[in-house]
Formats: structure tokens, sequence, C-alpha cells
């Protein structure tokens, strides 16, 4: 969307008392970006190279190659993804709630995001959307898969 109360500004580059550096010039965002040629012949702005996020970096600023982990961390939506289909009771509190401060849900695990659980009921299909944030704690009547970080292998995916 266009902002109209938007206007560009020119930055003084380097420390001479015009605020230019050697060549004269100062930089305006609406200047374009010097662009680089790569190896096959197309036009790249020159962006750093990936890396991993949380990497360590030297003082000069080179990245220290680390391995990546190939678990996930053991977070209560990795927990609830790897059960996905097993009937769970869900305590919730609600907090300033007139109606009703705690409420109890019971349903098939369907989904489970970052916030957010999604549970159905086998007798009407009913489905009903579970914040995370008002999650005490859930409990399952079967053993439940779960992988803890840094163990070798994968959980068992047979259900």
């Amino acid at each position: 969307m266009f902002n109209p109360n938007y206007r560009p500004v020119t930055y003084k580059i380097g420390n001479s008392p015009s605020g230019a550096f050697a060549g004269g010039s100062t930089y305006s965002p609406q200047q374009q970006v010097p662009m680089q040629m790569q190896g096959g012949g197309g036009m790249q702005l020159p962006y750093p190279p990936q890396v991993p996020s949380g990497s360590p970096m030297t003082p000069t600023g080179t990245v220290v190659p680390t391995a990546t982990p190939q678990f996930e961390q053991s977070y209560i939506e990795n927990i609830f993804r790897l059960n996905l289909g097993k009937v769970g009771t869900f305590y919730m509190t609600y907090e300033n709630n007139s109606e009703w401060n705690a409420k109890i849900f019971k349903g098939v695990l369907e989904a489970a995001g970052r916030d957010h659980i999604i549970i159905s009921d086998p007798a009407t299909g009913v489905r009903t959307v579970l914040l995370m944030v008002n999650l005490d704690y859930a409990t399952f009547a079967e053993p439940l898969y779960y992988q803890y970080p840094g163990t070798i292998g994968n959980p068992q995916t047979s259900r």
C-alpha cells in the first residue's frame, strides 16, 4: 500500500564537513545499489552468504561452521504433533472470565501449532481450537510417542 506521508531521506556518508566521502557524494535510498555479476551471468544484489541462525562468529566477522541439530526441541507442540489422532483431556484456565475460570475439553487431537491445538469430538464431529496460552496440562489414556532432544534416531511412526 502506498504511504503518501513517506518522504525519502538523504544520508551523509563520511566525516568530511560536507558529509561526503572522497568521491564527493551522499547516499540516498532512491539510488540504485550496485549490482554484481555472478558466475552464471545473472545480476544479483550483493547479499552476504546464508548462515545458520545462532552460528558463532569470530571478532573479524567470520562464521564458525557448526553441525545443525537434526532433531526438534522438546516443546509441547512437538509432543502433541507426535501423538496426533489420540484421545486426550485438555485442562484449560481462563482468567477474569465471569462464566467459568477453568474448563476441561476432551477429544481427538487433530492438529498442533505453536500457539494452538485443534481437537474434535468423535461423537459429534465438532472441532474446537484451543489456545496454548490457556493450557494447564493434558492427559492421555494411552502411551505417548515422545522423542527427547539429542537422542539418535526417529520416533516411532506407527499408531
